[in-house]
């Protein structure tokens, strides 16, 4: 390769890393998602996000073309941020609906009422019933006592709160944040989330599903 060629490829290369908007992960998904989100839903949710080869060419459209009425640069990039790299993303994993219960629904392991815990919800789909609990960890200790007949296992995404299959996910053992019943399971879609979570927390390990034992998960109660 020419030395012309390479000083091309790096300029294209460096140009693309600082045009991305260079904020850590904890900061997108806690402040940037959520606004972005916010703003797709009430100006602009007709985008379709599949139509762009990357998020510059996106960001420019909602700048330059007037896709979405009135928006700042600050808005701009919030939303761009949130089409890229989330909605962009879901489309390639199944969809789960946001779990829900009523206020007289209780776990059948501890016997809290579930609706006071609705960011720690988690659920087991057998054939003929749903069995909803107010956490991973007492998911795992009925699991372990029900494992046939299971349709789906879902969980909560910690950063995100989207709802994911509890069998694909990543989760921190022994963090220093306590779900409404002391010790968690905390869950993540993906291994890069799962570390970053294990470092900020004090996290003592990171298993995948297949991973987690009836003596670990009866420890957390200790």
């Amino acid at each position: 390769m020419s030395i012309f060629k390479l000083f091309i490829l790096s300029f294209v290369v460096c140009s693309s890393l600082f045009s991305y908007p260079n904020y850590s992960q904890a900061v997108k998904e806690k402040k940037l998602y959520p606004m972005g989100e916010k703003i797709y839903k009430k100006k602009c949710s007709q985008i379709d996000v599949n139509r762009y080869k990357s998020y510059e060419q996106l960001q420019q459209a909602l700048l330059t073309k007037k896709i979405c009425p009135s928006l700042n640069k600050k808005y701009a990039e919030a939303l761009s941020l949130y089409l890229w790299d989330v909605k962009r993303a879901s489309k390639k994993h199944n969809q789960y609906k946001k779990l829900t219960v009523t206020k007289e629904d209780k776990c059948p392991v501890c016997g809290m009422l579930l609706y006071k815990y609705p960011r720690w919800i988690s659920r087991i789909e057998y054939n003929d019933k749903n069995v909803s609990f107010d956490g991973i960890k007492d998911m795992m200790k009925y699991y372990f006592e029900h494992p046939n007949n299971i349709k789906n296992m879902l969980v909560q995404e910690y950063y995100t709160q989207k709802v994911i299959d509890a069998k694909k996910a990543y989760y921190v053992m022994g963090s220093d944040v306590y779900g409404p019943m002391g010790n968690e399971l905390i869950a993540f879609k993906d291994e890069e989330s799962a570390k970053r979570f294990y470092l900020d927390h004090k996290g003592k390990k990171i298993l995948r599903f297949d991973e987690i034992k009836p003596e670990a998960v009866y420890k957390l109660d200790e």
